[in-house]
């Protein structure tokens, strides 16, 4: 089958069309032919850190980890899915799974879920990363009806979908972004924009919850911004975060009583750990967008498996709106 694999990893690093055998059927396994894929931030990290990284499978890599198509096999143990079903998930590119750069993949049914009717693949190969990361978040930090939500980055990948799924949840969502485009998409999307360049953490507050904070603030800028977060949550508020890897003090969470809740979805994967939680999530997530309550936002340049090279540096030049998406037909 095609491939586009990486011999070496390194910010000069390129992406070589490979024919590399079809993967054969491990127990509860299916095989999919893949009609898209989608590339994450993860996924550029890998590329350029390498063996730095510890996710990073050894090369020749085939990378990608989002993706949807048709189910061509299924292993004999596998008894929820038969072959013609479209499905999506997020299911290698990392450690020791093989990646979505390719024709096929062999993944986990577990890992995956029906794709739901009313979209593209190339939507439904953008959701996977972002859709559970920003469910889990949501999730695990007590998302209730009622409640006033903050998310910042609500045009990035995360975050578009974090907002609207508070909004699903029946929570009055606000959302930080930094120009007119950003805040443009934001407002489209159903929540009240923030331009935070313009405006102070103090003064949205002050505007939004009348000095009293939010009950969740979803960062998925994470790191620094955090100390926003802190600050604009209301005491004894929640704060989910997708970027954590950083130093902080932590005296204004201590003072105001405030839980974290640091999301890394890529454990089930990495560790064989609760991997049915995905599809459950995703099965969730295919309800949601049937019914019509949850939209994924594509770049607006296209890019073939052949131009994964050009998808990466698409993704990596921070000018793209919306999910950078590769098509393999």
């Amino acid at each position: 089958m095609k491939a586009m694999t990486l011999n070496k990893y390194g910010e000069d690093s390129v992406f070589e069309a490979s024919e590399i055998a079809i993967p054969t059927l491990k127990s509860g396994e299916v095989l999919v032919k893949i009609a898209a894929s989608s590339v994450n931030t993860v996924d550029t990290m890998i590329r350029n850190m390498g063996n730095d990284f510890p996710l990073s499978p050894d090369t020749p890599a085939l990378l990608g980890m989002d993706f949807a198509g048709i189910i061509e096999a299924v292993a004999d143990d596998v008894k929820n899915y038969k072959v013609g079903d479209e499905v999506y998930g997020c299911a290698g590119g990392l450690a020791d799974l093989p990646g979505t750069l390719a024709e096929y993949i062999a993944a986990d049914s577990k890992l995956i879920a029906k794709k739901a009717k009313n979209i593209s693949m190339k939507e439904a190969a953008a959701i996977p990363l972002v859709g559970i990361t920003a469910y889990e978040g949501l999730k695990r930090a007590g998302i209730a009806a009622g409640q006033k939500v903050l998310v910042h980055g609500g045009s990035g990948g995360v975050g578009h979908i974090a907002l609207q799924l508070a909004k699903h949840f029946g929570a009055d969502v606000y959302s930080t972004g930094g120009g007119d485009k950003q805040t443009a998409l934001i407002e489209q999307l159903g929540a009240k924009a923030i331009n935070y360049k313009t405006k102070t953490v103090e003064e949205y507050v002050q505007k939004h919850t009348n000095g009293v904070g939010f009950d969740l603030v979803y960062d998925s800028v994470g790191a620094g911004n955090l100390i926003n977060s802190f600050n604009a949550a209301a005491l004894n508020g929640q704060i989910a975060t997708t970027v954590s890897m950083c130093e902080l003090d932590l005296t204004i969470a201590h003072m105001k009583g405030l839980s974290l809740h640091v999301v890394f979805m890529l454990i089930p994967m990495l560790h064989n750990y609760k991997r049915e939680v995905h599809g459950e999530i995703l099965k969730n997530l295919t309800e949601i967008i049937e019914a019509g309550a949850l939209k994924v936002v594509l770049d607006e340049q296209q890019f073939s498996l052949e131009e994964a090279g050009k998808a990466h540096a698409r993704l990596e030049s921070g000018q793209a709106m919306g999910k950078v998406v590769i098509e393999n037909q």
